[in-house]
């Protein structure tokens, strides 16, 4: 008889003992991959969470941007303006889209702003939304 006939009879695998296994919510592995899984499941709701903060920080980041740019256009309805600068970023992923909304209302109204402060202050107020999100605000 060849050793690896004797294998299976000799050591039953860990998922066929009693309180193991399926049973006890452990897959093929058993408690070797249990510590493993936890890990990768914890890995992927910490990915989760961070998605989902710089999400609501981009979004505050947009109602910041168009409340400063409403404030230099001299519009009476800024969270109006702010609401729409926020729906502007559904538009197309990335930055772009807000960038390009902000960009032309200020240059359309006759506010003398470059590309590169709209852009310094979209990278300002981010810093800034990220800041309030960690505090909590």
């Amino acid at each position: 008889m060849l050793w690896w006939e004797t294998w299976p009879a000799a050591y039953p695998p860990i998922a066929a003992a009693t309180g193991t296994g399926y049973a006890a919510g452990l897959d093929d592995f058993g408690a070797f991959m249990t510590t493993f899984d936890e890990r990768e499941q914890g890995f992927e709701r910490k990915f989760a969470l961070d998605q989902e903060l710089e999400f609501k920080a981009t979004a505050r980041r947009n109602r910041l941007l168009g409340e400063w740019a409403a404030g230099l256009m001299g519009l009476a309805t800024v969270e109006e303006y702010a609401r729409a600068v926020v729906k502007s970023d559904f538009e197309q992923p990335g930055d772009e889209d807000v960038f390009r909304k902000v960009f032309e209302d200020l240059k359309g109204s006759g506010v003398s702003a470059t590309e590169g402060e709209v852009r310094m202050k979209m990278a300002e107020l981010l810093a800034q939304a990220r800041e309030q999100i960690k505090a909590g605000e």
